[in-house]
């Protein structure tokens, strides 16, 4: 799945498009920024309740390419400004955590053998 396809696909909107559209490499689903930053694999996409800039400043270090902000979060300027410097997409959806996470699961052939999408 391509990044572009991401925001149809969970009913989100995209709310930061200046982006390089790119293959979905993986999730990461979490809500501490601390675990996200030692557990992610790097170029995943990362789904978190968390919306502010130090959640970009984390998908940069890790070269992640989107956050997809759940519960209809708002998102405030400063981390629309920070993802928009990073080039990191921003999407936003009414959809919680699991509900996402379960959607990127199935449609990414996650199903399969552990160790698929970073899953042991």
């Amino acid at each position: 799945m391509k990044l572009s396809e991401l925001g149809p696909f969970i009913g989100a909107q995209c709310i930061q498009n200046d982006y390089t559209d790119s293959d979905i490499k993986g999730v990461y689903t979490g809500d501490l920024l601390s675990d996200i930053l030692g557990n992610a694999d790097e170029g995943c996409i990362i789904v978190t309740i968390q919306a502010h800039r130090n959640t970009i400043a984390v998908a940069s270090t890790k070269d992640c390419p989107a956050v997809v902000v759940c519960n209809d979060r708002p998102v405030p300027d400063d981390m629309l400004a920070a993802a928009v410097q990073e080039h990191i997409a921003v999407f936003r959806t009414g959809r919680n955590q699991f509900e996402v996470s379960g959607m990127l699961y199935g449609e990414l052939g996650c199903g399969g053998t552990a160790g698929a999408c970073g899953v042991s």
